[in-house]
């Protein structure tokens, strides 16, 4: 058993003990005392904060691109005014600015590498002639793109103008010393490192003042200084600043406790640490279930006393993770409220706080008895819950009722003080047997909130519910809660029965049973029959979000860059200005034949013109809602206000989509069948038959692996269970059948048409079967984002199979996409409101 006795002054100032496996160490306030320490001290670690770092430098990198490249008089601008010293500056140097330079660039790295070879730190100078050296390179590969690929604006912008030339400036000797410096450490660790950055900073103040280099160079091979120098940190790792070993005893003492022993209890890097030949380290389970919880260590702590404690380290290096986790949370969920923890102090104080609430509310929950700081770690020392086992290590059978009484009386304690917990989870719920009754435990509260709001509360009890009908029930976990919890507040949960409102750890339970949360629904229902049971929006912002707000302004930046003013102009003059009239008339049309049929399937009479207000409607609806959803969802809201049944009304509305589909691929193959006696209109490329060959193929062959045909199945098949029935019916009746598909022509001919007077309006031409592939590829393309009434994505995919399929100049087929859209969807939105409303009014919708 390795020992290291040291005095207490010693013991305050030692480093953390460079040990890589379980060990025995002991550390002793005076040569009499002992302590006995177990645990695997991490060497190195790899910091958040440094990959965060490079990811924020790159895209700083990204930004001022882009600022040299279209904001270029604003960085000129500031240049200059900067360079408005350089005469005074030359005065006042006594040497000149390559000398300086010269200097800097040979003193840094020299004064930088002495130091760390005196104080034996190889390692450290590897890495930092790695960053180094790939700085340089890559602000070479950055040079050669932006000389060889870079437009004329932005190069432009990242030069400075000499002899009458534009020179692209971006000085590699900054991006070598940044990078070598931020491997190094921070300023106030070594004195030459300091002195070093000082140094940088004038040079390149200097250097800038001057005109010799351009602002945007100088600050992307700064900032290709810190990608790389960052980069290195986080793959190699950096010396651990956590306290173990003498510091974490010397933390103990200041928090008013002398240690005879600490055990470190098994957590993801012991496990980690005993696959390369450690033993595994272990713990009561209450306290294997408090690492879970909180993804602090954890160490047994046994005092001069004889009091068994437990001892929390929340390490300063594991705050950023934290951080970023809150501000997610709370962004992205409503109801969350945004966290100002951002600092290890702060996180320490903010889970004081959260226990010492909990416990002054009569919540059952471990006494935190004293905190102390040591190294870049915060200790906090607590009472041990008793023998209490968490729930996740109970047996079904020993989730009595009193037990389930007991987890909810404390839970609505801290509710009543007005505290929600929220992230319970089968390891903050401990229980324990006391003279023959339960006694649960309410544990890690620093997710939690003080004067918490209703909606968090409500998020508490669902959680709890939901965690205990994965043991028990959804009957008897909602039983339990009613036992307790008032009436209105567990009839108010059934809107957050939604899987996000619940903690990971109660996700990863629930996949072993996905139809929990389906029978809390049934079974709140069945008990309180008046109870809402509609998902709540919890969410901000989610996939759908960021592509309704991105993809249209992809599409935005593609028309504008892409729109030639010139050419645009001349092909306005040479087109008629009428066809955008027939092009809008053709889309209320299209109106029409959606109308017809949508009364050919209906099971009850729909008069023509009602139908027709309905599809205009929907052109407004279709602003907040994906392309094709919009009628859909009116279509349904009509047949039911008149006495139609839900599943049937769904079934007809799938019908006609179904419908709209079949009827436009017969139409595209009569239309190739139609231009196959005359020269091809559309030449097909052996390429291009290559490629559906190859498309075709891994079709077929991914159909053949059994779990990607079910995946097929379960898709198409309740929509052909769901429509069949309706489709025999309708089948029965020709005449329906006809005007089903009539109108379904009706409404796809019409935007075809629309689409080719949006070409003359431009003066364009192509064949017929040319605008129905454009059409019907693009606008299906478009559709599949879902993007509300497909802004964006439709204009674009139009505007590029226009140009793939006819050779028309990209400009003017934007322009064409743009105006076919103006006058077959926008020019609509207006009539759609005006519809909307006499729709609400005459009681239809």
């Amino acid at each position: 058993m390795p020992a290291t006795p040291a005095s207490r002054a010693a013991a305050d100032a030692a480093a953390p003990t460079d040990v890589v496996a379980p060990a025995e160490v002991e550390v002793a306030a005076d040569p009499a005392r002992e302590v006995v320490i177990h645990d695997v001290p991490t060497v190195r670690v790899h910091h958040p904060s440094d990959l965060l770092g490079t990811v924020l430098s790159a895209l700083g990198i990204a930004l001022v691109l882009v600022l040299a490249t279209y904001a270029h008089n604003t960085t000129t601008g500031v240049a200059e005014d900067v360079q408005g010293f350089a005469t005074l500056l030359k005065r006042i140097l006594f040497v000149p600015v390559t000398l300086l330079e010269g200097f800097v660039i040979v003193a840094v790295p020299l004064a930088v590498i002495t130091e760390l070879a005196i104080r034996r730190l190889g390692r450290q100078l590897v890495e930092g002639l790695v960053a180094a050296l790939a700085a340089l390179a890559l602000n070479a590969a950055v040079y050669w793109a932006i000389t060889t690929l870079g437009s004329d604006e932005l190069v432009i912008g990242m030069s400075i103008r000499s002899d009458n030339e534009w020179i692209v400036t971006l000085p590699g000797y900054v991006a070598l010393l940044v990078g070598l410096l931020t491997v190094v450490g921070p300023r106030g660790r070594r004195r030459t490192v300091k002195w070093s950055w000082n140094l940088i900073w004038v040079a390149v103040g200097v250097l800038l003042i001057t005109a010799g280099v351009s602002l945007p160079g100088l600050a992307v091979s700064f900032l290709i200084g810190r990608v790389t120098g960052l980069g290195v940190r986080y793959l190699s790792g950096v010396q651990s600043e956590r306290a173990y070993g003498a510091s974490l005893v010397a933390g103990v003492r200041r928090a008013g406790f002398e240690p005879v022993q600490l055990s470190r209890v098994a957590d993801a890097t012991t496990e980690a640490e005993s696959e390369v030949g450690a033993d595994e380290l272990d713990g009561d389970s209450a306290a294997r279930a408090l690492t879970r919880s909180t993804d602090h260590r954890v160490y047994e702590l046994t005092t001069d006393d004889g009091d068994e404690l437990d001892l929390v380290v929340v390490d300063g290096d594991r705050q950023v993770v934290g951080m970023l986790t809150r501000l997610w949370r709370s962004l992205r969920l409503r109801g969350i409220e945004g966290r100002s923890v951002v600092s290890l102090r702060q996180a320490a104080e903010r889970t004081a706080l959260l226990a010492y609430a909990a416990r002054a509310a009569g919540v059952r929950t471990p006494k935190l008895l004293s905190i102390a700081e040591a190294d870049d770690s915060m200790l906090l020392v607590q009472e041990r819950p008793g023998h209490a086992v968490p729930l996740s290590d109970l047996a079904t059978e020993e989730l009595t009722d009193e037990v389930l009484q007991e987890l909810w009386a404390q839970l609505q304690l801290a509710h009543d003080a007005g505290i929600a917990h929220r992230s319970l989870t089968s390891d903050v719920l401990l229980v324990e047997t006391v003279v023959g009754r339960p006694v649960v435990w309410l544990t890690s509260w620093e997710q939690g909130d003080v004067a918490s709001s209703e909606l968090a509360r409500r998020m508490d009890v669902t959680q709890l519910v939901a965690l205990l009908a994965l043991r028990v029930g959804a009957t008897r976990a909602l039983e339990s809660a009613a036992n307790v919890v008032p009436a209105e507040h567990v009839a108010a949960i059934g809107p957050l029965l939604q899987t996000i409102t619940l903690p990971r750890l109660t996700r990863d339970e629930m996949r072993a049973d996905k139809k929990v949360l389906a029978e809390l629904r049934s079974a709140l229902v069945a008990r309180l029959p008046e109870a809402d049971v509609e998902p709540q929006q919890l969410v901000r912002f989610g996939a759908r979000t960021v592509l309704t707000i991105v993809v249209p302004i992809i599409a935005i930046v593609f028309v504008i860059t892409s729109i030639n003013v010139d050419e645009i102009t001349s092909a306005l003059a040479a087109g008629d200005w009428r066809w955008t009239v027939v092009a809008f008339a053709l889309g209320l049309i299209t109106l029409v034949g959606a109308a017809l049929a949508f009364v050919a399937f209906s099971p009850v009479k729909l008069p023509l013109w009602r139908a027709t207000l309905v599809q205009t409607a929907a052109t407004f609806v279709g602003l907040a809602a994906p392309a094709g959803i919009g009628p859909a969802a009116l279509n349904l809201r009509m047949l039911t206000k008149r006495g139609v049944s839900t599943t049937l009304a769904a079934a007809t509305v799938a019908l006609v989509q179904v419908s709209q589909f079949v009827v436009t691929l017969g139409l595209l193959l009569v239309l190739t069948i139609a231009s196959g006696n005359k020269e091809s209109a559309l030449p097909v490329s052996p390429v291009v038959l290559l490629v559906l060959g190859i498309v075709a193929a891994l079709v077929a062959s991914a159909l053949l692996v059994p779990k990607v045909r079910q995946w097929a199945l379960a898709k198409t098949m309740p929509t052909l269970r769901q429509t069949w029935p309706r489709l025999i019916e309708v089948l029965g009746q020709p005449w329906r059948l006809a005007l089903a598909v009539g109108g379904n022509l009706l409404m796809t001919l019409g935007f075809i048409f629309a689409f080719d007077a949006s070409l003359a309006a431009f003066g364009q031409d192509a064949t017929l079967i040319q605008v129905a592939l454009v059409y019907l590829a693009g606008n299906t393309a478009g559709a599949l984002v879902p993007t509300p009434g497909g802004m964006g994505t439709i204009e674009l995919s139009l505007a590029s199979t226009l140009t793939f399929i006819t050779g028309i100049n990209p400009g003017i087929a934007t322009s064409i996409a743009v105006l076919f859209r103006v006058a077959t969807y926008w020019l609509r939105i207006p009539l759609g409101w005006v519809a909307m409303r006499v729709l609400q009014k005459t009681g239809e919708l």
